[in-house]
């Protein structure tokens, strides 16, 4: 039957005259980046720890630039390894405790293999259980195959972590897959080894899968191993990529990776027909920056923890903002008392002042704004002053507060 796929506020998969139509949210946060990202004076949107270069990259790795363009130029530009760079899968093993190159698999960014996952192991009717706010993707992506898709709302109250209790009701209904994100998107919340074996016992008991997006993982605020999903359980599926914690994100790498063997053999399936391959330039460029991964992370982690810091003080400073402080990631959720809607309050501010945050509603948070602040240090500083100034705007202005 004929299939097609669209935007639309109803999402699912229907049948319908002439075939089966998919319907999918419109992506929220993406759509705010792609209208603003490109013109913006102050981005303290961006999640990415601050972008290198390739002689960047050289330079901090200690690798011959002149060298890898030389024995690369003369590769002929072929499929490359259908299953990944050896290097490369090396590499991304690394990263992980138990994990071998059998259990990775490449994909265009790490995007690319949330996708992937649901069209791999998600059909209509299956219990997803996703929290939220999170990336949507782990919930809206399921939605539209027609999932039965149930949402864990995180709390401040609560730190933003999972309540066990919900978690472990919603889970023996029969649950496929629960989806988390570890540290969180947008919060900056951080589940430990304790929480994650005890959300991983409560998939054991359900027979459920775990994919765990850590696109975050060890950018962490203090000096600790951040344990993963796919060392801790045998149905576990982790989803990362070379973006955000290697300031790679032009490589538009990522991987799935699971010690479950027909995960990765549906997920090597379904690839044949969207991806084939990951790009050779991507693949080992990638592999480079992980040969040298704790001088990357170390380049990483000291940036954010800078930042952190200064974006602390400037809410407290402010007394019409709030938030709990992010343990780890690159983001936080901050919270203003103005009465305004997000996207006004956003959207406003990025016109009148240069300042590029992104709505807390595009996560269902009214009246918030996520701000990324791995970006440069002096970018962060001058974008926080630019917020300063909006808020004296509305405060002379009258705006209602609470």
């Amino acid at each position: 039957m004929p299939f097609s796929f669209k935007a639309c506020p109803k999402p699912g998969r229907y049948r319908c005259k002439g075939g089966w139509t998919m319907y999918i949210k419109p992506f929220q946060v993406e759509e705010w980046m792609n209208a603003y990202e490109t013109g913006a004076k102050y981005n303290i949107a961006e999640t990415c720890v601050d972008s290198v270069s390739l002689n960047e990259l050289w330079e901090l790795t200690g690798e011959d630039g002149a060298r890898f363009w030389s024995e690369f130029c003369g590769r002929r530009l072929t499929y490359g390894d259908i299953e990944g760079n050896p290097e490369f899968l090396e590499g991304v093993c690394g990263l992980y405790r138990t994990l071998k190159p059998k259990h990775i698999v490449p994909t265009h960014g790490a995007s690319g293999a949330n996708h992937h996952v649901f069209y791999s192991l998600i059909n209509p009717g299956d219990r997803v259980i996703s929290i939220m706010p999170t990336y949507q993707q782990l919930y809206s992506i399921p939605e539209s195959y027609g999932a039965d898709v149930r949402i864990m709302h995180l709390k401040q109250e609560d730190g933003y972590l999972p309540d066990l209790r919900q978690l472990r009701s919603l889970a023996n209904e029969g649950a496929k897959m629960i989806c988390i994100n570890n540290p969180n998107n947008p919060t900056g919340a951080l589940m430990g080894e304790e929480l994650l074996r005890e959300i991983v016992e409560i998939a054991r008991e359900a027979d459920a899968y775990v994919l765990c997006d850590e696109v975050y993982r060890h950018l962490t605020q203090e000096d600790v191993w951040c344990e993963s999903v796919a060392d801790l359980y045998e149905k576990g599926i982790s989803v990362s990529s070379m973006s955000k914690v290697f300031s790679l994100a032009g490589l538009r790498l990522g991987w799935i990776a699971s010690r479950d063997a027909d995960v990765v053999r549906a997920c090597l399936s379904h690839r044949d027909y969207n991806l084939v391959s990951c790009g050779m330039f991507d693949e080992a460029a990638a592999a480079v920056c992980l040969r040298h991964k704790d001088k990357l992370l170390a380049r990483s982690r000291q940036m954010i923890r800078t930042n952190l810091e200064i974006l602390d003080a400037w809410v407290k400073s402010e007394k019409h903002v709030f938030y709990t402080k992010p343990q780890a990631g690159t983001t936080a959720l901050v919270y203003y008392d103005f009465a305004m809607p997000s996207y006004d309050f956003c959207r406003r501010m990025y016109h009148e002042t240069g300042a590029f945050v992104t709505p807390g509603d595009c996560f269902e948070e009214p009246r918030s704004m996520r701000i990324g602040y791995a970006s440069d240090t002096g970018v962060l500083k001058q974008g926080l002053a630019a917020i300063s100034r909006f808020i004296k705007i509305l405060e002379e202005e009258g705006v209602q507060y609470e």
